[in-house]
């Protein structure tokens, strides 16, 4: 079912240019400031343990259309518990939420009660739909700690636990923390927000890409 003009309103769609996703020149700013050379460094706030001066993305929301879409993302891992994850075997056929966050990041801890919500609906439902996590900056012990305690039951990998660190296979498409990915039922990235999603957003994206034929 796609999503009503209500909350369709809150949505920006745009394409692709010069082969990456075009982003607002706020938020080009807010995500330049989260590199690994920058004092604020996603590395340099994960060490840092005071959760002072966090820079994330600004929320920017961005759709891009069926046919600007670029190549299918391979994502898999070892996740926090130990077992594993991949969008060839848990995503195929279905429209995956990929969500990268660290316990660390103020916002992140913020939306996950929002992201639990509308991935329980979701399963309720029987929607074609999975959700991961994919931690990043912290021991997967510290990531799962922080899970069990907030009851996500969706999975989460571990970027540190897994070989190749899954963040990599993203190409540069969250370079924020958080940052939420909606893939198509072909492991496109159909839609991205940059910093905190919000559940009525999440629920309007993801509606947005399993109305789409298969």
């Amino acid at each position: 079912m796609s999503a009503g003009p209500t909350r369709r309103s809150a949505l920006r769609t745009i394409g692709y240019a010069a082969g990456s996703l075009l982003l607002a020149p706020a938020a080009s700013a807010a995500l330049a400031a989260c590199t690994k050379e920058d004092p604020n460094s996603l590395a340099a706030q994960a060490g840092s343990g005071d959760r002072k001066g966090y820079l994330a993305g600004d929320g920017t929301i961005e759709q891009v259309s069926v046919d600007k879409r670029r190549a299918p993302l391979t994502v898999s891992g070892t996740t926090v518990d130990g077992g594993s994850w991949s969008t060839a075997e848990q995503g195929r056929g279905k429209v995956v939420v990929l969500n990268v966050w660290g316990s660390w990041c103020p916002p992140c801890v913020a939306e996950t009660p929002a992201l639990q919500r509308v991935w329980a609906a979701y399963q309720t439902a029987g929607a074609p739909v999975a959700f991961v996590g994919v931690a990043t900056e912290e021991s997967p012990e510290t990531s799962l700690a922080f899970l069990r305690t907030a009851g996500v039951t969706y999975p989460s990998i571990s970027d540190r636990a897994s070989s190749g660190r899954p963040t990599a296979a993203l190409a540069g498409s969250a370079p924020a923390t958080p940052t939420t990915l909606v893939l198509d039922r072909h492991g496109r990235i159909a839609a991205r927000v940059s910093g905190p999603v919000s559940e009525a957003t999440l629920r309007a994206l993801v509606d947005d890409v399993v109305a789409e034929p298969a």
